[in-house]
């Protein structure tokens, strides 16, 4: 059996998230977590206004969240309601 990392929720119909469900995805969490607010505490040290610190997070938590998407998909389990795009089986052969 496969140690996962990270578990996916789906959420209402067409929503998904994965939430950590080991010591290692909580440390990635945390991890990223603290980037984000790092990233915010440094942007609004120096920024004037409200607008200044959204388009100066904006794409730094951009990259994040994008990090956090990949770790989380590598390392996490498949989700069963996505299709697998070789067909019945995960080899592709139908």
């Amino acid at each position: 059996m496969r140690h996962y990392w990270f578990k996916p929720k789906r959420f209402w119909k067409w929503f998904a998230a994965y939430y950590p469900v080991s010591k290692e995805g909580w440390a990635v969490s945390i991890v990223l977590g603290a980037a984000f607010l790092g990233v915010f505490c440094y942007v609004d040290a120096r920024s004037h206004s409200a607008s200044d610190t959204f388009y100066g997070v904006a794409l730094p938590w951009i990259i994040v969240l994008l990090i956090f998407d990949i770790v989380s998909f590598r390392t996490g389990e498949y989700p069963g309601w996505w299709k697998r795009r070789g067909g019945r089986g995960t080899d592709g052969i139908q």
